[in-house]
């Protein structure tokens, strides 16, 4: 291996159970898939900076791992998507919990600033929502 080459982190892979329900979850905050990405084993999609997010399907990864098992519990990724504006939170939580996914912590302005709120995507993974508060004034 060069020592002279750094990897670039590139790319956040989610495994999931339902492809079709989490793209549903994600095109709600904004993020683009092809069309007819619902019966397929991997997605991808472009974020902001370059960074790309990946979902496979169990089925995928147990093509390669045959003894994978999906983890116990939540709470094993965390997810953030910046709202611009506190309304903006609000309106993103209620958007969501409105179309049935689990609202894990209504908005609330949080002593370090933010605006932030906290809901769960199709497999229980945390997305947290933020926008700033507006600062003092003067």
């Amino acid at each position: 291996m060069n020592t002279n080459i750094t990897p670039r982190f590139d790319l956040v892979g989610i495994v999931v159970s339902d492809m079709a329900a989490t793209l549903a979850f994600y095109r709600r905050l904004g993020l683009e898939f092809p069309e007819g990405s619902e019966d397929q084993p991997h997605v991808e999609a472009a974020l902001p900076g370059g960074l790309r997010i990946a979902f496979d399907t169990e089925e995928t990864i147990r093509s390669f791992v045959e003894s994978w098992e999906p983890p116990r519990g939540s709470g094993r990724i965390g997810l953030a998507f910046h709202c611009e504006t506190p309304a903006g939170v609000d309106a993103a939580y209620e958007e969501l919990t409105g179309a049935g996914y689990h609202g894990e912590l209504k908005p609330w302005d949080a002593f370090w600033g933010q605006r932030y709120a906290a809901v769960q995507d199709p497999d229980g993974n945390g997305v947290d929502l933020f926008a700033p508060l507006p600062g003092p004034t003067a």
